[in-house]
C-alpha cells in the first residue's frame, strides 16, 4: 500500500514538474529546460529503480494532456518519447549510482563529474528515441534533425542538472542545508541572485555574466545547498522572463535563444558545481589535517608517557640500588678503618654524588617526556615542575594563570611548557636570580606566557653563556607559529615573552 502511494505521488509530481516546464515553453513545441528529467532521476536514485511506475503513469498523463491539447503529434511518436524518456530515467538512476554511489553530496569533484557523465548519457538517450520517433512520424525532417536532436538534448541536460542536484543536496540532509541557508547572509545571497538576473536578463547590454559572482559567494559561503538553490533561482527567472517575451535571450531568433539560454543555465550551473566541489574538498582536507596532526599529538603525548614509567621502573630503580649499595659499603669502611685505603673511600664518595646526580638528571628527564601531564592546565604543570626545577637552589617563583586549561591543542600547550620549562632552567643555572615568575594569559584569541626574574642579565644581541636553551626554545617557538621575545640587559634580570594565537589551534577547516 506504502509502495502504492509512494507511485501514485511521484506521478503526480513529475506530471507538475512538466506541467511547468510546458507553461514556460519558448514556442508550442520547444522549451529551453526540461525539469521532470531531473526529479524523475532524483526519485529513482534516491528512491530506487522499483519506483519506475510512477515515471511511467507520469509519462502517460504528459502525453494524454498532449492529446487532448490537439499538439498534432501522432501516437506512434508520443510512444517512442515516452519509451525514450523512461530510459532516459532510469539509465540516468542506474548510473548515478554505480558512478557517485548512493546519497552523494556532491561535495567532491569526482561525484560532480560522475552526474554530468550520467546525465549526459542519459539525455542522449532520450534525444535519439525522440528524434527517431519524430522521423518516423513526419514531425520534422532529416534536415531538422541535428538541431531537434541537439535541442533536445541541452533541454533535458540542463533541466537535470538544475533540478536533480538540487534535489539531493536538499532531500539528502534538508535540515542541515535549511540551517545553512536560514541566516541572514542566507536572505541576502537568494535576493542578491534574483535581483542580478532580472538585471543580468532584462538589460539590452551584454550583462549576462551577472550572475556568476553570486554564484562564487554561494560556492565559497554556503556550499552545495547554496549553489544548487542559486542555480535554480536563476535557471526558473531567467526562463521565465525570456518565455514572458522579454529579455536579452528573447530579442534573438528563436533557435538562438533557446541554445543560448540553455548553454547559458548548463555552464552556469556545472561551473557552479564544480567550484563549490572544490571548496568543500578544500576544507574537509583541513579539518582532516587538523585532526591528524591532534591525532599525532595525542600518540606523541602517550608515547613520552610510556617512555617515562619504562624509565622510572628501570634505570631509575637501578640508580636507587647503585646509590643503596654505596651507602651500604661506605658505613662498612667507616667500621673498619683498617680494611680500606683513603682514595677506595674517596672513590665510593665520588660514586655516591655521581648517582645523586644522575638520579636528578634522571628525574628531568622522566618529567619532561611526560610525567606530568599538561592537560589540566599549564599552571598546575608548572606547579609540579617547579620544585624539580629549583631542586638545590635558594630561587622562589610565582606562578600566575588561569586555572582552567588554555584553548591550545595538547601538543602545543606541551611544546609551550617545554619553552617555560628551558627558561626556568636557564634562570636558575645562570642567572643568580633570588625570584622568578611564571605568568600565563589568555586575551584577544592569543594566549601570553612570560618568564621573568631578578637576576645579573645578559647581552640579549648575544645570547645566554653558551647559548644554553635558546636556540632550542627558539625552534619549538617556531614549530608552533608563537613569537619569542627576550628581553635582557646586565645588571636588570631577563623577560622572556612567548605569544600564539589560541583560536586559530581549535578551528578544524579554514572556510
Amino acid at each position: 500500500m506504502k509502495q502504492a502511494a509512494t507511485v501514485l505521488a511521484l506521478a503526480a509530481v513529475y506530471a507538475g514538474a512538466a506541467r511547468l516546464g510546458q507553461s514556460l515553453r519558448y514556442t508550442a513545441s520547444v522549451s529551453a529546460v526540461w525539469p521532470p528529467v531531473g526529479l524523475g532521476i532524483a526519485a529513482l536514485y534516491l528512491g530506487g529503480l522499483r519506483l519506475w511506475p510512477g515515471i511511467f503513469i507520469g509519462e502517460l498523463i504528459v502525453n494524454g494532456q498532449l492529446l487532448a491539447g490537439d499538439a498534432g503529434l501522432p501516437v506512434g511518436s508520443l510512444a517512442g518519447q515516452q519509451l525514450g524518456n523512461m530510459a532516459e530515467v532510469i539509465v540516468g538512476a542506474w548510473l548515478l549510482r554505480r558512478l557517485i554511489g548512493p546519497r552523494a553530496p556532491l561535495d567532491r569533484g569526482s561525484q560532480v563529474v560522475g552526474m554530468a557523465v550520467a546525465v549526459g548519457a542519459a539525455t542522449a538517450i532520450s534525444a535519439t528515441v525522440g528524434t527517431l520517433s519524430m522521423l518516423a512520424g513526419d514531425v520534422i525532417t532529416l534536415d531538422e534533425a541535428p538541431t531537434f536532436w541537439r535541442t533536445w538534448w541541452l533541454g533535458d541536460t540542463s533541466g537535470a542538472l538544475v533540478v536533480l542536484p538540487f534535489v539531493l543536496t536538499w532531500l539528502g540532509n534538508a535540515r542541515a542545508a535549511f540551517r545553512r541557508m536560514w541566516t541572514v547572509e542566507g536572505g541576502l545571497l537568494i535576493a542578491t541572485v534574483i535581483a542580478l538576473v532580472v538585471v543580468a536578463v532584462t538589460s539590452s547590454e551584454p550583462l549576462t555574466y551577472l550572475i556568476f559572482p553570486a554564484l562564487i559567494w554561494a560556492a565559497f559561503r554556503f556550499g552545495p545547498p547554496g549553489v544548487t538553490l542559486a542555480t535554480l533561482i536563476n535557471a526558473g527567472v531567467t526562463i521565465g522572463i525570456t518565455a514572458h517575451q522579454r529579455g536579452a535571450f528573447f530579442r534573438q531568433p528563436i533557435d538562438d535563444r533557446t541554445l543560448t539560454t540553455q548553454l547559458y543555465i548548463l555552464i552556469g550551473a556545472l561551473t557552479a558545481l564544480f567550484l563549490s566541489a572544490a571548496v568543500s574538498e578544500r576544507q574537509r582536507t583541513a579539518a582532516e589535517l587538523v585532526t591528524a596532526r591532534r591525532r599525532e599529538g595525542d600518540r606523541a603525548l602517550e608515547d613520552r608517557r610510556r617512555i617515562a614509567r619504562d624509565l622510572h621502573d628501570s634505570v631509575s630503580q637501578a640508580l636507587f640500588s647503585s646509590l643503596l649499595h654505596t651507602r651500604i659499603a661506605e658505613r662498612a669502611l667507616d667500621g673498619d678503618p683498617n680494611a680500606a685505603a683513603p682514595e677506595l673511600r674517596e672513590s665510593l664518595r665520588t660514586i655516591g654524588e655521581l648517582t645523586r646526580r644522575a638520579q636528578r638528571e634522571m628525574r628531568s628527564f622522566i618529567f619532561e617526556w611526560g610525567a606530568h601531564d599538561v592537560g589540566a592546565g599549564l599552571v598546575s604543570a608548572f606547579a609540579r615542575a617547579v620544585p624539580t626545577l629549583t631542586a638545590g637552589s635558594a630561587l622562589e617563583v610565582e606562578i600566575e594563570g588561569p586555572d582552567e586549561p588554555l584553548p591550545l591543542t595538547i601538543e602545543t600547550q606541551t611544546q609551550l611548557f617545554t619553552i617555560g620549562r628551558e627558561a626556568l632552567a636557564n634562570v636558575v643555572k645562570h642567572s643568580g636570580a633570588s625570584a622568578a615568575f611564571v605568568r600565563l594569559e589568555a586575551r584577544d584569541r592569543r594566549v601570553i606566557m612570560e618568564i621573568g626574574d631578578d637576576g645579573c642579565g645578559f647581552d640579549a644581541t648575544v645570547g645566554y653563556p653558551g647559548r644554553l636553551g635558546l636556540e632550542s626554545m627558539r625552534s619549538r617557538a617556531r614549530e608552533i607559529d608563537a613569537d619569542l621575545e627576550i628581553s635582557s640587559r646586565a645588571g636588570h634580570g631577563t623577560l622572556i615573552r612567548v605569544e600564539i594565537p589560541a583560536a586559530e589551534q581549535e578551528r578544524a577547516h579554514v572556510g
